[in-house]
């Protein structure tokens, strides 16, 4: 896996499993033309949603959670503005960015 950052991620050339994970969420924004946003939900998990962060908060799909280790390990290995991550055969391009939805600190990919 290479970041935009060139950095060279995971050991012996395996993707980390917090990259695979953001994959997933990334192939289901694509599929649904939206971000992928990760909030914080208490002291051990994230909630991972899919929308448009600039609108109603109410308007965002819940896809499911991870754990606030590998969501801090997809901040680690991520960087804010562009990135791109190969995983498998497939290369992702994205946008890291970071707002608020009500009053929440939410971490935003938005597929390039």
């Amino acid at each position: 896996m290479t970041a935009s950052s060139g950095l060279l991620s995971g050991t012996r050339g395996q993707t980390p499993e917090s990259l695979r994970t953001l994959s997933e969420y990334l192939e289901l924004s694509l599929d649904k033309g939206m971000c992928v946003i990760m909030m914080r939900d208490g002291t051990d998990l994230c909630s991972v949603y899919v929308g448009d962060p600039a609108g109603e908060a109410d308007d965002l799909t819940r896809h499911g959670s991870i754990s606030v280790a590998v969501a801090n390990e997809i901040l680690v290995l991520t960087q804010v503005g562009p990135n791109r991550m190969t995983v498998g055969d497939q290369t992702y391009r994205f946008f890291r960015s970071f707002t608020h939805i009500d009053n929440i600190g939410a971490v935003i990919f938005v597929p390039a």
